[in-house]
């Protein structure tokens, strides 16, 4: 399954709503980020019952600030009970697959 954008309004309901979800923080702008989504694309298309939101950083300066984002690319998985995952070194679609697989 691709990833689908969502505004910082939708993750905020999420948020609210005290869902667990996963979110991939990046920015047009970012070599690197385009590379981790490259990944993560690849690895979703191979294991459709994972799921992955994104959003554009630039666009979601409350949660940026609230979450503690620290650089991009960035995977937050955020937990019922508000707690919140980071993970920064995307390293390969292995690593991805072990993040993933342990949260989903």
């Amino acid at each position: 399954m691709p990833m689908i954008e969502r505004s910082e309004a939708e993750l905020l309901k999420k948020w609210n709503d005290h869902e667990d979800f996963i979110v991939f923080f990046y920015s047009p702008f970012c070599g690197t980020c385009k590379l981790a989504e490259r990944m993560l694309d690849i690895l979703l298309k191979a294991h459709a019952h994972l799921s992955v939101l994104k959003t554009n950083i630039l666009y979601t300066p409350k949660l940026t600030q609230m979450w503690k984002i620290e650089s991009i690319p960035c995977l937050a998985f955020v937990k019922r009970d508000h707690s919140i995952k980071k993970e920064y070194a995307l390293r390969s679609i292995d690593h991805l697959l072990q993040l993933l697989s342990a949260e989903a």
